[in-house]
């Protein structure tokens, strides 16, 4: 099975990306989060990848980090959730976000997630309350509190460095690198300042 793709971004859509590698184009579904994530096209870009094979399809799942990917297939392990709809929960809730929610019970806040309703909810939450606790999603949750607040600045902070003239994983890195050593009451020009300092440290 495929576990990773290491290549370029051919093209990106609402829903899945193409990534070529080696001349050969993998079609690969990716959270709407995830996708916007994702280098321009025609940059290089590395993905992990979960596999799925059915009787009418072979399809491809990507993510950009671990804990995404823990996630996705906690997901895939609820009755009635299949790999799409796993997809479609990531696309409304940043992981850190997921974790938490799923870990208190918030039913009602899952009902917010397009495609997802009461009953739905209600079996995330049985099947994965305790789940999530484990692996290394354990550490993404109790990171949620913080997280939350700066997820816009995050955004914001890699789409200045990605202006500036820096590569997508580089701006990504810097960006995370920043939020770590600021935490999460950091103002958006603080965390510039220290993304661009991480930057010129490292080149």
């Amino acid at each position: 099975m495929i576990a990773a793709l290491r290549g370029t971004v051919q093209e990106k859509s609402l829903e899945e990306a193409i990534i070529d590698v080696g001349g050969v184009g993998y079609r690969v579904f990716f959270s709407s989060l995830t996708l916007g994530r994702l280098p321009p096209e025609g940059e290089p870009v590395q993905v992990r990848v979960r596999t799925v094979v059915r009787e009418d399809a072979f399809e491809l799942f990507g993510f950009l980090s671990r804990p995404e990917e823990e996630l996705f297939l906690l997901l895939n392990s609820v009755s009635h959730v299949g790999p799409r709809l796993a997809l479609a929960v990531l696309s409304g809730m940043e992981v850190p976000e997921l974790v938490a929610a799923l870990g208190r019970g918030e039913v009602s806040r899952l009902t917010k997630i397009h495609g997802v309703g009461k009953k739905t909810a209600e079996r995330l939450v049985l099947e994965l309350k305790d789940k999530v606790k484990t692996l290394h999603l354990e550490q993404v949750a109790t990171q949620a509190t913080s997280a939350a607040p700066v997820a816009g600045h995050m955004a914001d902070l890699v789409s200045a460095l990605v202006n500036l003239g820096y590569k997508q994983p580089q701006a990504e890195k810097a960006a995370e690198s920043a939020g770590e050593r600021l935490g999460g009451e950091a103002a958006f020009q603080a965390l510039l300042r220290e993304a661009l300092k991480v930057l010129r440290t490292s080149a």
